[in-house]
């Protein structure tokens, strides 16, 4: 079912998903297949509906940085650096994970990547539901992620609730992903934000 991006079909997606149902979502990115990030079952059913193998990590998206403190057993002051230049924007952080975070989300490895999407339906969304939200890209398993929301309707059907039809931004590229470990930030995956800009704004203490 495809809403429309005002303010009822908001609405209707965050109710779906406040009642543990899978609904995409446009990002600045793709869309993405959006669950509510501390239901493991919720989770659990994001992973069988793309084909994707159970102990992988799942990345959370949220709406202001003050939800960090609920995800984040700790938030040095120099990821806070990276947040306050790139957030809104590509970049996902990976942290430690506090306990209200599920074991699904972390694949078991205790870090969660946490990411403020620079799309103003994807953070309303997550604002209306009172909950991170998944953000792994809405596509089956190997295949290209999506920016179509005929086109997410054609490949999920009736695995997903609903769909948002709403444009996603104009990044082809994913998010760029980093650590913090040792004194040292670690890119983990290069994506939309470059390495230069990340040196740029905590110095060389990146290492890739």
């Amino acid at each position: 079912m495809l809403l429309s991006p005002d303010a009822a079909g908001l609405d209707d997606a965050a109710n779906a998903i406040n009642n543990g149902a899978l609904v995409a979502f446009p990002t600045d990115t793709f869309f993405a297949l959006g669950a509510n990030g501390l239901d493991s079952l919720a989770v659990e059913n994001v992973f069988s509906t793309k084909g994707r193998n159970p102990g992988t990590p799942v990345p959370l998206l949220i709406s202001q940085i003050n939800m960090v403190e609920k995800l984040a057993s700790e938030f040095p002051n120099v990821l806070g650096r990276l947040a306050e230049e790139f957030w809104p924007g590509a970049l996902t952080i990976v942290v430690q994970a506090t306990d209200s975070v599920p074991t699904v989300v972390t694949g078991g490895t205790g870090t969660v990547g946490l990411r403020i999407p620079d799309h103003h339906v994807a953070r309303s969304l997550i604002d209306l539901a009172g909950t991170p939200l998944t953000g792994t890209s809405c596509n089956l398993t190997g295949r290209d992620p999506i920016k179509d929301a005929t086109v997410v309707e054609q490949v999920f059907g009736d695995h997903i609730t609903a769909c948002i039809n709403g444009p996603c931004g104009v990044s082809t590229a994913p998010s760029t992903v980093v650590s913090y470990e040792n004194n040292e930030i670690n890119v983990l995956r290069l994506g939309a934000i470059s390495l230069e800009s990340i040196r740029n704004t905590v110095g060389d203490i990146v290492i890739s």
